[in-house]
């Protein structure tokens, strides 16, 4: 198990146990964090799983996969360096705490 610090737009947290291999989506979704809509499923169909990753972990969590550019165009919140589809990001034993910002709105 690893953590995983959900921090809402108002600076409100959440931490919670998430398995290794889910995705920073999936383990959102299952844990009811608001912030996280998830509408495709994971399948990189939509935006609303973008998130901000903390930049303390943006080395570790790696950089956009093929299609992620294209998928935040559509995102409802300002896209930075940091954005991310959470349902893109596996959790590892080496993201044990990772910090994600969430937007203030996904759709």
């Amino acid at each position: 198990m690893v953590k995983v610090t959900y921090v809402a737009c108002d600076g409100t947290e959440t931490t919670v146990d998430a398995e290794v291999g889910a995705s920073v989506m999936q383990t959102a979704l299952e844990n009811n964090v608001d912030g996280i809509v998830g509408e495709c499923g994971g399948a990189m169909m939509c935006a609303t799983c973008h998130c901000y990753v903390d930049e303390a972990w943006t080395d570790r969590t790696g950089v956009r996969g093929d299609g992620e550019d294209d998928m935040l165009e559509c995102a409802a919140a300002d896209v930075t360096p940091t954005s991310r589809l959470s349902c893109q990001i596996r959790l590892t034993e080496d993201l044990d705490g990772l910090r994600v910002h969430l937007p203030e709105e996904q759709v």
